[in-house]
């Protein structure tokens, strides 16, 4: 199903490929007589037919292979030690071992690689830095092609010190049979490493066979045994393969850290029980994007431990991104395209993927004006780890700027062909070097033909950006809104201009040849933005306004119809047959609930013959948001709770008892494939910041890299086995900044959970609000009522703006605005039944005006 993988990786024939002594694949090995490729490798009579490159000079001293490694170096290769012409078969298993030591500690790159195309059968470094201590290792892998002239080298560069490295024994034997690649699980019960809170659901998985329920205890940090209950047999999970139990320990909600249950003899990981559980996720997750910046100096006072240059700005060996020519043969212009994230663990930024993750940070901030559990405070202005903190606007749009610059200078200007679509993409014009700062970049870039696409990914983003930036940035939104309209016009004139499928040299296509959803979304974004019959007309005439949108797989970067029907549910506005659309967003919720529901993991994901997608974490993610809108429409818990369950799964409670995001969890990935985050395979580079989550399983054998080919062979069947942590594992295992931007959106939802007692319901408050326009703006009545029991002595009322609306004066009260934010002050009594009534006069950023819809009178949410 290549309209779900992540989009770049289709063609990887010049991909690296790492494999460890520790993992290798479970296929059926070719069997052929044991052949030793590299019979000069005990130098007992000299260098035989190793060579090494000019600056590291090879000699044999005391019986070994030696030579110099200069300090300083910028790349591994820079200095090279190896030996060609070994004769390799397509399919057929190898075994290399060899001794090694070195005067300076170092990880070098372990190559068996096509000498020409470098195409890697086997491209490793050892687990530990080589020592002063000479010490064996070996390495199991598979034949990537059929070649007479293979070459072994060890990669040696990139080291600060001047080192010597000697080496010895050196054995490349074909025909061998591998030993099966299993994965450490641990302990049988599997939890939310990170931990529940203490009012919320709390449920645990038992991998067991057993018939019946089986007694568990769970343990304070002391051992003390504090709750006991039985677990509930479940059969044999599809997902995972497995006979599962389930543990719901639900009705203990005390606090505390380092709890752990045990059952049937095992001891799960550590866990915590805090309303505090998930505020640092949600800070976390937000400040990684930061480090993922293009065109800018990441500094360590920001980002401790991920200092860089600035990548792509036009200082060598960087060819971009100042001024980034087309494709040749494809326009006759130039952009200045810097800034914006890299997408993933390459350097390419492509349009299509940077709508989606800036659509779910924007998602985030506006729930904070509709949700009565968002606490708009968490998201505010020095709540994220980023340079324009403390500048008065909200943390998380300061960071979603950043893409949307970049998506707006990727329009095609004004008099040139095609003037207002967006280009699709632009990348390298191959793939860069791994691992690589941005900065050491040092390919042409260019610009791909505009799109269908990524036009209206650019309309519907900017639009959204338009409302949501007015209190910051009126400038700003009103050239985003003027992009935005540009834009879905230009669409409109080039319905069909679909970028091409198939792999790119250096990047990836992002292809996608149905926009009727893109279409939808933009036209939803443009009504909301403005309040035009045109775009209300656009949208209740889509095929898809009144279709089943929601998809066993949910929606992703080619799947954008929900984001509409999410929009148009939950932002304030006059659409007739609104009431429906929320509806349908609530039974769109129930089909993922009955997901988490039925799953002995709590796992939302139930894809179409048990086959799950590249990037799969992205698409779990997904489904909660649109559980957890279920749960701001209704107030249902059932909803939360299937949210925060839900979460369970990414956080270790899966078939591989790993924790999916960086940093947390006793067992944690932390080995994504990125190229600059790589620091699994170069401990000069920084690991994946916390927070950073990979794609998940990827049961799509078609679509794997040679690392996931080598190690996960007949996983398809139990796809929670398709990942593996391996930074050369991009097809299970990269960080994009799609699947970062959705689980940004879900912990900011979890952390906003507190404690996990029931939202207060919306009954201590009525609030009745007119607005009618007044010349350039507008006057509004806002009658407050008190529903509830007890005589207010001083009260205050708040709400926010859908946009840039501000109000100038107030009749009744005391006014304050901050953004979008307005409050409302008085400090008479306000008796239980009684109402009062305050007059505004505000100004209007043109556009839609409709009346909010969350309101708060001291705290307490009104209806």
């Amino acid at each position: 199903m290549p309209g779900q993988w992540h989009g770049r990786r289709l063609v990887a024939a010049a991909m690296a490929v790492a494999l460890t002594a520790a993992g290798v694949g479970v296929g059926v090995p070719a069997h052929a007589d044991p052949v030793e490729q590299i019979p000069d490798g005990n130098f007992d009579d000299g260098v035989g037919e190793w060579w090494s490159t000019g600056n590291s000079p090879l000699s044999i001293v005391n019986g070994e292979a030696c030579v110099p490694v200069p300090g300083g170096l910028v790349n591994p290769w820079d200095s090279i030690v190896g030996r060609d012409h070994l004769n390799l078969t397509a399919g057929e298993d190898y075994r290399l071992t060899f001794t090694a030591h070195s005067t300076v500690p170092l990880k070098p790159r372990i190559l068996v690689q096509n000498a020409t195309t470098y195409l890697e059968s086997l491209g490793a470094r050892p687990e530990e830095p080589i020592g002063a201590t000479p010490t064996a290792y070996e390495f199991f892998f598979t034949a990537q092609e059929t070649n007479p002239s293979g070459q072994f080298a060890f990669q040696l560069g990139g080291d600060d010190e001047d080192a010597t490295f000697c080496f010895d024994n050196v054995s490349l034997v074909g025909g061998v049979v591998k030993p099966p690649y299993v994965p450490d699980t641990g302990p049988r019960v599997r939890v939310n490493q990170v931990g529940y809170l203490p009012h919320g659901p709390k449920n645990a998985t038992l991998v067991t066979d057993r018939p019946a329920g089986i007694a568990f205890e769970l343990r304070d940090a002391k051992g003390k045994v504090v709750h006991r209950g039985r677990s509930k047999p479940a059969g044999v999970d599809a997902s995972s393969g497995v006979a599962t139990h389930t543990i719901s320990f639900s009705a203990y909600t005390k606090a505390g850290t380092g709890f752990t249950l045990v059952a049937d003899g095992e001891t799960s990981h550590p866990f915590d029980i805090s309303p505090a559980a998930y505020d640092k996720l949600r800070a976390d997750t937000l400040s990684a994007f930061y480090p993922q910046r293009s065109g800018i100096e990441i500094k360590d006072s920001v980002a401790p431990g991920y200092a860089r240059p600035a990548g792509h700005v036009g200082v060598a060996p960087n060819k971009g991104d100042l001024s980034v020519a087309c494709l040749p043969g494809t326009c006759d212009y130039a952009l200045d395209v810097t800034g914006g994230w890299y997408d993933a663990g390459d350097f390419g930024k492509y349009v299509v993927n940077g709508g989606i993750a800036a659509y779910q940070l924007m998602s985030a901030f506006e729930r904070t004006k509709t949700a009565r559990s968002a606490q708009a405070d968490k998201l505010g202005d020095g709540t994220v780890r980023l340079p324009e903190r403390g500048n008065g606007v909200p943390d998380i749009l300061d960071e979603a700027r950043w893409e949307l610059d970049f998506i707006l200078k990727m329009q095609v200007p004004d008099g040139k062909p095609l003037a207002g679509m967006a280009h699709h993409k632009m990348h390298d014009e191959s793939w860069a070097g791994y691992p690589m700062l941005p900065s050491a970049g040092d390919k042409t870039r260019y610009l791909h033909p505009p799109s269908t696409a990524a036009t209206l990914n650019l309309a519907a983003t900017a639009a959204q950006a338009a409302r949501l930036y007015a209190p910051y940035d009126k400038a700003f939104a009103t050239r985003a809104l003027r992009a935005a309209r540009k834009a879905y016009d230009a669409a409109l004139a080039n319905p069909a201009l679909y970028a091409p499928g198939g792999g790119d040299a250096g990047g990836g296509p992002y292809d996608d040849t149905n926009v009727t959803d893109e279409f939808y979304w933009a036209a939803a974004e443009l009504y909301l933005t403005t309040g035009e019959k045109r775009f209300a007309d656009a949208v209740r005439a889509s095929p898809l306004h009144a279709a089943d949108v929601w998809v066993a797989t949910g929606f992703d970067w080619q799947q954008r119809a929900q984001l509409a029907r999410l929009e148009l549910a939950t932002v304030p506005n006059a659409l007739p047959d609104r009431d429906r659309v929320r509806r349908s967003v609530v039974d769109g919720a129930r089909r993922y609930l009955a997901n988490v529901t039925a799953s002995p993991w709590s796992l939302a994901y139930a894809p179409p013959g048990n086959a799950f997608d590249w990037g799969s974490n992205g698409l779990v993610l997904n489904n909660l948001q649109v559980i957890a809108t279920a749960y701001d429409l209704t107030n249902d818990m059932k909803f939360r709770d299937a949210v925060l369950s839900g979460m369970d799964y990414l956080l270790g409670r899966n078939a591989l008892n790993r924790s999916y995001i960086t940093g947390y969890g006793e067992v944690d990935t932390h080995r994504q494939y990125h190229r600059w985050f790589a620091n699994s395979i170069d401990d000069d580079l920084p690991p994946p910041p916390p927070g950073s989550i990979g794609g998940g399983p990827n049961s799509y054998a078609s679509t794997w890299d040679s690392t996931a080919a080598d190690k996960l062979a007949g996983c398809e069947s139990r796809p929670q086995w398709c990942s593996i942590d391996d930074a050369q594992s991009y097809a299970t295992n990269e960080i994009a900044i799609n699947w970062m931007s959705t689980l940004a959106w879900a912990a900011s939802f979890v952390a906003d959970q507190d404690n996990g007692e029931a939202a207060p319901r919306a009954n201590a408050c009525h609030v009745h609000y007119t607005a009618l326009p007044s010349g350039t703006g507008f006057v509004a009545a806002v009658e407050v009522r008190n529903t509830g029991p007890a005589t207010l002595k001083g009260w205050e009322l708040t709400f926010a703006f859908v946009g840039g609306q501000r109000v100038e004066a107030a009749q009744g009260a005391r006014a304050s605005q901050a953004g979008a934010t307005v409050t409302l002050a008085g400090g008479d009594q306000l008796k239980p039944g009684k109402s009062l009534l305050i007059g505004l006069r505000g100004t209007s950023a043109g556009g839609a005006n409709p009346a909010p819809e969350l309101f708060r009178l001291n705290g307490s949410a009104c209806s």
